[in-house]
């Protein structure tokens, strides 16, 4: 055979094999439930007799379990999980379990004349009376949608809509479609009497009160009493103070109780069964001291309470601390908010991702998970503010939503006196003597004010007990202690960490007089990304051993300038020009780095500066700052500084950054407006703490930018109230001189 037949015939049976791949599909409206009834099913078969195995064991069992589920080979999904479940590294016998409980119902239908639910409810019964307490709370959380069912809808008309382009599909897309159908299908047909039989379930091993505790002046606060059946003597109390009104969240509200203790949960004023408006963080220090007062009159209260919880309920736990209730021994706040500093402005730049969590709180008694979880409501709202170019306090108008929070935000744009009396504020900290137990994550979007709280609090009680632990964590994980991949970064084995258990055992620590947690070798206990180690400090400043003092020099080597570890002699300054009037291109922030690890970034904006290589492996260990010096030709601006390794391979790695406004730099209380023509020190140090092990070869990036996009405020330099600049108060162009005697501090650990 020559090789024109040889080339021909390989074109051919690439050609055949390409078509073999593909699977017909035939369109289905989002509407026609019973035509998609019907042929998922097929399309889930035809799937499974061409998808093959290429990567992990684990994802492809995952996947096919769920088509056979879908497809109604049930004896086969259950084989698949069982094979599934026997290579988990975890030997927790509840994995999918949940699948497991939905195939021996349709199992037990199909050789019966029972319902779907007449089949399920004794399964399910007999399942969780098997359980002990604590699993029976952990598996609770199979069976309901955080997000909510219509979420859940949504995402399978997305998938169905992308399908609806083309008449037939490649393995890929018809797998990610019958997965979204499959998940849509479960919780339809499980959630809801999920939800009945679990209630029914916790009423027999606890007892669960509603109650409303009266305030001071008149309003009504929701609470939740947990306590385990036949316990008669009285107990510490671990109490959550939370805005997240969710009563299906049973495992939040009866963790307390299955770890020994008389658990309360209380809600923000008008929410749950309060019938008063609500108010996000304005009444929330005063009304949680009421409650913790009210719980220690009562007879199941041993005189001991502690509280825990994460973000919004970190922030309670300092906003109670304030008042200083002698009943209150301690308290865990996980990535505590503070509002004002980190939401809904980080150093005074209002932020668009907290544009909707207010609707989410305020829109009903409970959650507005329709609302929130809508992320293309979102985007396409900062997409039309930002092209538009209208005021930033003008989003909710193009929202089409009114906002009474986001402009009550609005009207306080430096930290003053409306932020300051939410939580503990200078000298209120002296007085918090109570052991505190602070968890953040090194890419938690929230850590700056988890930190704040405890460097304050360490500033005007220099002999507080208060410990911190912190690794690579987002918000999320910092609550739950890690997930094994963030961000496509692949996280060291040792920084996965049970956060809940390691709360329970300080809360028994101080509560009940047991022994400390073992993470705890010192005040600060930190993770070294790369180094696979926990290391213990006895304070931030500690971590480190030096401090590396890192110039911005002119002098350009390839695309970046060079970051020099010498002052220089002569002053010398880099041009700048930011057209803020162009919104068809972006500066980048930085704001919630994703992906940790980037081939390359962007260059057509900001200036790069770069470090030489160090000679042997060293740890960054702490947070950054700096101090610029500038003359622009405005009367303001909001700067970002982005932190990167750059590694030996030319990957590099996201380490840290700073998002603040010039002029409120030295005081985030007030405003000092530049001076246009002048040279400006503007000091900046809020950024986020990091550790990581730098190796042998690996060289320090520093990119300077001006914030300018969609995700953030937009500072057009005039000095007006930011809120109200709008896009034709940029069209003077920004022009910056950024001077060689500007520097960062980076700590290190040599």
């Amino acid at each position: 055979m020559n090789r024109k037949h040889c080339m021909a015939l390989l074109c051919l049976l690439i050609s055949f094999c390409c078509h073999a791949q593909r699977i017909h599909f035939q369109k289905l409206s989002e509407t026609d439930s019973i035509s998609i009834a019907r042929q998922m099913p097929v399309l889930a078969n035809e799937v499974l007799a061409k998808y093959q195995q290429a990567g992990d064991q684990k994802d492809y069992l995952n996947d096919v379990f769920q088509l056979q589920i879908l497809a109604g080979r049930y004896t086969d999904a259950l084989v698949s999980i069982t094979n599934l479940r026997g290579i988990s590294k975890t030997n927790d016998q509840l994995l999918y379990k949940q699948h497991e409980l939905l195939v021996q119902a349709r199992l037990k239908q199909s050789s019966s004349n029972l319902s779907f639910s007449e089949a399920y409810k004794p399964l399910f019964r007999n399942m969780f009376s098997e359980l002990n307490n604590k699993d029976a709370v952990r598996f609770s959380l199979a069976f309901i949608t955080r997000s909510g069912i219509s979420q859940v809808k949504k995402d399978f008309a997305e998938a169905l809509t992308k399908a609806e382009n083309n008449d037939s599909l490649d393995i890929k897309d018809a797998l990610e479609l019958c997965k979204r159908y499959y998940r849509l299908n479960f919780y339809q047909q499980v959630e809801a009497i999920s939800k009945i039989l679990l209630s029914e379930e916790f009423n027999k091993r606890y007892i669960i009160r509603n109650q409303l505790i009266k305030t001071k002046d008149g309003a009504s606060i929701a609470a939740i009493v947990v306590r385990l059946k036949g316990v008669t003597t009285p107990q510490p109390v671990v109490l959550q103070y939370t805005i997240y009104a969710d009563s299906a969240d049973w495992s939040s509200i009866l963790e307390p109780a299955i770890h020994g203790y008389t658990g309360v949960m209380a809600y923000t004023r008008g929410k749950g069964l309060s019938p008063d408006q609500i108010v996000p963080y304005e009444h929330d220090g005063k009304d949680a001291n009421e409650v913790i007062d009210w719980i220690s009159k009562q007879n199941w209260c041993n005189g001991k309470i502690g509280m825990y919880g994460g973000s919004y309920n970190g922030f309670t736990q300092w906003a109670a601390a304030k008042y200083h209730h002698p009943a209150l021994k301690t308290i865990v706040p996980y990535v505590a908010a503070i509002p004002g500093l980190g939401l809904p402005m980080e150093n005074n730049v209002f932020i668009n991702a907290n544009y909707g969590w207010f609707l989410y709180v305020t829109n009903n008694k409970y959650l507005d998970n329709e609302v929130y979880y809508n992320p293309q409501r979102w985007r396409s709202t900062n997409d039309r503010w930002y092209t538009t170019g209208v005021a930033y306090n003008k989003l909710d108008s193009i929202d089409g939503t009114s906002n009474p929070w986001l402009q009550r935000s609005l009207k306080h744009p430096g930290f003053d006196k409306y932020w300051q009396g939410q939580i503990p504020y200078q000298e209120d900290y002296a007085n918090i003597k109570i052991p505190v137990l602070t968890v953040t994550g090194y890419y938690d979007d929230g850590q700056i004010s988890a930190l704040h709280y405890l460097q304050e609090h360490l500033k005007y009680n220099p002999k507080a007990e208060h410990y911190l632990i912190i690794g690579p964590y987002d918000h999320f994980g910092s609550q739950r202690g890690g997930y094994p991949v963030l961000r496509d970064y692949a996280v060291d084995s040792v920084a996965l960490i049970n956060t809940r258990d390691i709360t329970f055992q300080w809360l028994d620590h101080v509560l009940k007089d047991d022994k400390k947690p073992a993470i705890l070798q010192d005040k600060v206990n930190f993770e070294v990304m790369g180094a696979n180690k926990w290391e213990h400090a006895a304070s931030i400043p500690k971590m480190a051993n030096t401090t590396l003092n890192l110039y911005l020099t002119d002098k350009k080597e390839g695309d970046h300038y060079v970051l020099s570890d010498k002052k220089p002699n002569t002053l010398v300054a880099l041009n700048q020009e930011v057209n803020l009037a162009d919104h068809q291109t972006s500066n980048n922030n930085n704001y919630y780095p994703y992906p940790i690890i980037k081939k390359e970034l962007d260059h057509t904006t900001g200036l790069f500066f770069m470090s030489k290589p160090f000679n042997k492996p060293v740890e960054v260990n702490g947070m950054f700052s700096g101090s610029l010096k500038a003359m622009i030709n405005k009367k303001d601006m909001d700067i970002g500084v982005s932190l990167y390794e750059v590694m030996p391979n030319g990957d590099l790695f996201d380490l840290s950054y700073f998002l603040g406004r010039a002029s409120y730099a030295a005081d985030m209380s007030v405003r000092k407006l530049l001076h246009p023509g002048k040279i400006e020190t503007i000091p900046f140090y809020r950024s986020r703490m990091v550790s990581r092990q730098l190796s042998k070869g690996s060289r320090l990036l520093v990119v300077l930018d001006i914030n300018k996009n969609s995700f953030a405020e937009v500072n057009y330099g005039t000095g007006k109230d930011v809120s109200t600049e709008t896009v034709s108060d940029g069209n003077v162009p920004l022009r910056i001189k950024w001077y060689n005697n500007s520097f960062i501090s980076v700590p290190v650990k040599q």
